[in-house]
């Protein structure tokens, strides 16, 4: 069986955040096809990335944080301009250039909840794992940590329209029976919180 393989990527749109390409690739039988991917990387890099010349990158950081103190799962209720209405999901922000995954953490949990960073626990933390692989190449380390603090809204950027809250094991189960939006990696978190509570840590 042959991979396939993309010959071809032409910008469509491209922002600052976010852009879109339309990939040309031949598929197993041989034939040419064409795929839009959505990316955060700007063409030149990840034109390099798919001919092999470039490594690719981890685009930014997803946190499930246990707050150590309130013995709880650190959670936000953010707007989401394409669903027009709030979702839970976990703390999380893109990496600036060349930034270390700790320093990210640090800054991300700190801006949307006003919560300090502990420690992070490396055994559990995952340097690469995608969204949704059939629309975007965007890769993020899933970070496990500990933090401490109160929840403070105070170093939200003026976009930023999120509202920090901390979750009890019982009150993970209680999210869970209910039919309220959330990301896709919070209902897994919330599962595993629910189940293990701490030693999810």
């Amino acid at each position: 069986m042959k991979t396939n393989k993309i010959k071809k990527l032409t910008p469509l749109a491209e922002t600052k955040f976010l852009s879109l390409y339309d990939a040309e690739y031949e598929n197993k039988k041989g034939a040419l096809k064409h795929w839009i991917i959505a990316s955060r990387k700007d063409f030149n890099t990840l034109n390099a990335q798919f001919s092999g010349e470039k490594e690719e990158n981890i685009d930014a950081v997803v946190i499930a944080a246990f707050h150590e103190e309130r013995k709880s799962l650190v959670l936000i209720k953010q707007f989401r301009t394409p669903l027009n209405d709030y979702v839970y999901e976990l703390p999380a922000g893109l990496l600036d250039e060349d930034e270390s995954i700790e320093k990210a953490v640090n800054r991300e949990l700190k801006e949307e909840t006003g919560l300090s960073l502990i420690k992070i626990n490396y055994e559990k933390t995952k340097n690469k794992v995608y969204i949704s692989a059939g629309m975007t190449d965007e890769s993020v380390a899933m970070v496990y940590c500990s933090c401490k603090g109160i929840v403070s809204n105070k170093y939200l950027e003026d976009d930023e329209d999120i509202e920090a809250v901390l979750v009890s094991q019982e009150e993970a189960k209680e999210m869970l029976k209910k039919d309220i939006k959330m990301d896709i990696k919070v209902w897994t978190i919330l599962q595993s919180f629910a189940l293990l509570g701490e030693k999810l840590f």
